[in-house]
């Protein structure tokens, strides 16, 4: 387009008889104003010196594009287990039913879960192993997504994994059901262990919130963050009494991964823009389905820092109030930069249409709008 201008700037004058030398100096002087140079670095100098400052703060953001999509973000969805939560449960209550002991129950659940990367699994192994339990792996091991497992120990087909799985059995825990309510209501995970026909017992287990949630929490509202929810496979029970400790707006019980993701969508149609906070294999899809993913880095499975578009890197949730007012504060700069470059370029073009500036005032004020926004973008390298 400028280059477009210049040349009718050139031809067109002097065809009309207003003078080739004038016009041809003019049109020079306009070409060498009006080239965008300040317009096209407000951008990327400021999104590079933003992306610096967040990494010196403990977040990898892998891309300026994220980071404008932050400041668009309306939505925050976070996983439970391993994000809200420090992702180290253990084991506080051992219930063994219809004969067994508390050492089959143990053992048996053990077995099942060697294979898994569950922060839950590794709370069984981790009992087991203090309670001097030596489990062998379970043959035909199969993992049920968002359910438990199951696999062949002895002569059985033994299932580990939360209530909804066995209530699709024919097994019987009516005489469990109030202690499992009563567990779940204290924020407990209850696992099940057992077969299609009797449960063996149940595992409590409890994962205590992270120190920093609450003040979290707090801090994205202060950021202007609209709504704050809790998507989890965990049960509603002790889903919404950890969301009531951590002040948590609205909660999405018992979802598999494919839940989450739909849920994101919803979401996204309802309120507007999503990100989504998890750190396990099983918030991969809803990270990459939310408008941007932030993956809890040191906690975070492979597959969630692969998927997301931004890692914490010290699991630190007081980071994320952090990283929303530092994308609002980075697109404010953005604008300003873009009006400042508007601006100045505006002012060259018609101080050389109308033959005010000289050639040599043109190259030295657009040399010096490129400096001033390049140090007005620079502003980002302060944390």
């Amino acid at each position: 387009m400028v280059l477009g201008v210049g040349i009718l700037l050139a031809v067109v004058p002097g065809l009309l008889g207003m003078g080739w030398e004038d016009w041809l100096t003019r049109a020079t002087v306009f070409i060498v104003a009006a080239a965008p140079c300040a317009l096209v670095i407000a951008i990327p100098i400021t999104l590079v010196a933003a992306i610096g400052t967040a990494g010196r703060n403990g977040i990898l953001i892998k891309g300026g594009v994220h980071l404008e999509n932050l400041a668009r973000i309306r939505v925050v969805a976070l996983d439970k287990t391993g994000t809200l939560t420090l992702g180290r449960p253990q084991v506080t209550d051992i219930y063994p039913m219809n004969g067994h002991t508390e050492t089959d129950v143990l053992a048996s659940a053990a077995a099942l879960e060697l294979r898994s990367q569950h922060p839950l699994a590794r709370a069984i192994l981790e009992r087991a192993e203090s309670a001097g339990i030596k489990s062998h792996e379970a043959a035909d091991f199969t993992t049920l997504t968002g359910a438990g497992a199951r696999g062949r120990i002895g002569d059985e087909t033994v299932y580990v994994g939360n209530p909804r799985l066995f209530a699709g059995f024919k097994t019987a825990f009516d005489d469990a059901e109030q202690r499992i309510e009563s567990l779940q209501r204290e924020g407990k995970t209850v696992v099940l262990v057992g077969t299609e026909t009797a449960v063996h017992g149940l595992i409590a287990i409890a994962d205590p919130l992270r120190p920093e949630v609450r003040e979290a929490i707090a801090g994205l509202k202060r950021a202007g963050i609209h709504k704050i929810i809790m998507l989890t496979g965990d049960n509603r029970l002790a889903a919404e009494a950890i969301a009531q400790q951590a002040g948590i707006d609205e909660v999405f019980a018992e979802l598999k991964p494919e839940d989450k993701t739909r849920k994101v969508d919803a979401l996204d149609k309802q309120y507007g823009r999503v990100a989504m906070v998890g750190d396990g294999v099983n918030d991969a899809p809803a990270l990459a389905a939310a408008h941007v993913g932030i993956a809890m880095g040191a906690a975070g499975t492979d597959v969630a820092l692969e998927t997301a578009d931004v890692a914490l890197m010290a699991d630190d949730l007081s980071r994320l109030p952090y990283l929303i007012r530092f994308s609002h504060r980075n697109w404010a700069v953005i604008r300003q930069n873009l009006a400042l470059s508007v601006v100045v370029i505006g002012s060259l073009i018609i101080g050389a249409v109308t033959g005010v500036f000289s050639l040599p005032i043109a190259v030295l004020a657009h040399e010096v709008s490129e400096f001033v926004v390049i140090a007005s973008g620079l502003r980002m390298l302060r944390a």
